[in-house]
């Protein structure tokens, strides 16, 4: 492949390095010249163009990120079609991450054109969650390489997500003079939670003295009718040969290892009986925050084995102490009904098409449109309203006055629609599952086209970005989850939502509202054929 500005005359078939204008035509970056296209630059005064001109050998960026990815043997996981380059792969269902580092090592060392990037080692992942993504840097690259690649890929099992099984649990818990049963309960409520997560289920209790023979009789009852058992100590374990390993091994089974280098969970011990796994519980896991008895647990119930070595290698990332990746995180998640959703209504903009007067103010049945607007959004499901303000920031307020609203400013709105948006997703509530972005100049949205996108988002868990649409062509508004937030703060300039679901690679759920996803008011034309009169 040769990159670099080439004559208009030679640009047939060759791919554009930047967006380029010809008259009112506008071609994309990354778009192929046909022959038509290099006459219409060439009529538009265009001498030269920066592209990517491909060899006979050469596979497209597309062709190349699918065939690697479609070389690839994995399970759990599903990949999505190739775009700009790129194949995002995520997982099928939740469970626990595994991957062959060495052949991702091999495949990201044959050259820089050619990246795969992944979770971590035993990740914990979501449903719908992006687990790996296949990168082509350049507009394409050589077949060889190519080739390389997809023979690494032939190898075997690449990486996989280990879906969590419906294991059954029976917990022990031992007694000693001055617990509170409260301290029990509560452990019952915090285990049972951590199980939801993972699709398992606590099936039996058994109190005991903290002694090592009652707690053997009541960890080979259980194992019987669990798959597993997770026994609570009422003092933390003090040596390899105290209450909790000494009856796994009186009970018949063996000790797989005491102890683990991750804290907190330091006091973990994990052992076997009949095939079944026993977990010697640490003090920590009495509380829902991440630490090594997760680790060990999320593995197990994924159908995944734990060695003595295994937990000897946990070290290096083991220290959860001053750094929770996931605090509370066990805590049970909210049924898709009850999914939170912030609408941030953007109202900063200057209507510089309408030559002078505010069209948010402008008049629908005796109502300012962003009045209009905003009493629908409070009208729908949404948990929230927050009004990005700006231009004429104090006209805007004083015309919502009265309405339960949350206001915003943006001193930065002539920067671009980004700004706006970092703005108003800054007053969401922590626990928003995801944002409707909502022009203030859509004088049809009503609250029931929005309840049709929170209602669409909720049924699809709230993983994917839901769009409405007007007769199978997207319009406004959009409605992102909670998982995009990160990608919204590094926008820049007049980038929007759009961009963030054309390359972030979420499902996308298109639910047809009617003509009123495509009316806005640019125009003194557009307003005042709506039914909108302009105020000065």
């Amino acid at each position: 492949m040769k990159f670099g500005p080439i004559p208009i005359e030679t640009a047939e078939g060759a791919v554009l390095a930047h967006s380029t204008t010809a008259g009112e035509r506008r071609f994309r970056k990354a778009h192929r010249l046909s022959a038509e296209d290099v006459a219409l630059l060439r009529t538009a005064g265009v001498s030269e163009v920066v592209a990517a001109v491909l060899a006979e050998d050469d596979l497209g960026e597309d062709a190349a990120a699918q065939t690697i990815a479609g070389s690839m043997a994995f399970r759990g996981i599903e990949a999505k079609p190739a775009a700009t380059g790129r194949v995002n792969l995520h997982a099928k269902a939740p469970g626990i991450f595994t991957v062959d580092a060495a052949a991702i090592d091999a495949i990201n060392a044959i050259d820089p054109a050619i990246t795969i990037a992944t979770l971590a080692q035993h990740a914990p992942v979501e449903k719908g969650q992006m687990v790996a993504t296949v990168k082509i840097i350049p507009f394409a690259v050589g077949s060889a390489l190519v080739d390389a690649a997809t023979e690494i890929c032939a190898a075997g099992e690449i990486f996989a997500v280990n879906a969590y099984r419906p294991v059954r649990v029976g917990v022990i818990q031992t007694v000693l003079p001055g617990i509170k049963p409260s301290v029990l309960d509560k452990t019952l409520r915090v285990t049972e939670a951590r199980l939801a997560r993972t699709g398992g289920r606590l099936t039996a209790e058994r109190r005991t003295a903290h002694e090592i023979a009652p707690v053997a009789e009541a960890t080979a009852s259980l194992v019987r009718d669990n798959d597993m058992v997770v026994i609570f100590g009422a003092s933390a374990m003090s040596d390899f040969a105290d209450v909790i390993p000494a009856a796994i091994e009186k009970a018949g089974g063996t000790v797989v290892r005491a102890g683990m280098p991750v804290d907190p969970g330091n006091l973990l011990v994990l052992g076997a009986l009949g095939g079944k796994h026993i977990i010697g519980a640490p003090g920590c896991a009495r509380s829902p925050k991440e630490n090594g008895f997760d680790w060990v647990l999320d593995r197990l119930i994924a159908g995944l084995d734990v060695t003595a070595r295994d937990i000897a290698g946990m070290g290096v990332g083991g220290l959860l102490m001053e750094i929770p990746t996931r605090p509370q995180p066990r805590e049970p998640l909210p049924a898709k009904s009850q999914l939170k959703i912030g609408i941030v209504l953007l109202a900063a903009g200057r209507s510089s098409r309408m030559g002078g007067p505010n069209k948010l103010l402008a008049l629908f049945d005796g109502k300012p449109l962003v009045y209009r607007t905003a009493e629908r959004a409070l009208g729908s499901k949404a948990s929230r309203t927050v009004v990005v303000t700006g231009h004429q920031r104090e006209r805007v307020r004083a015309a919502l006055a009265g309405l339960d609203v949350t206001f915003a400013h943006n001193p930065d709105f002539t920067d671009g629609l980004s700004t706006s948006l970092k703005a108003g997703i800054a007053y969401l509530p922590e626990d928003s599952a995801g944002v409707m972005i909502v022009l203030g100049d859509m004088p049809d949205i009503t609250s029931h086209d929005l309840d049709r996108l929170i209602d669409a988002f909720r049924k699809g868990g709230g993983n994917a970005v839901v769009r409405a649409s007007h007769d199978g062509k997207r319009g406004n508004p959009v409605l992102l989850p909670r998982s995009l937030f990160p990608a919204i703060a590094h926008l820049e300039g007049d980038t929007g939502a759009r961009h963030l679901v054309e390359t972030e690679g979420l499902d996308v759920i298109d639910v047809e509202i009617g003509a009123a996803a495509s009316v806005d008011v640019d125009t003194r034309e557009a307003l005042e054929g709506a039914g909108g009169v302009l105020q000065d």
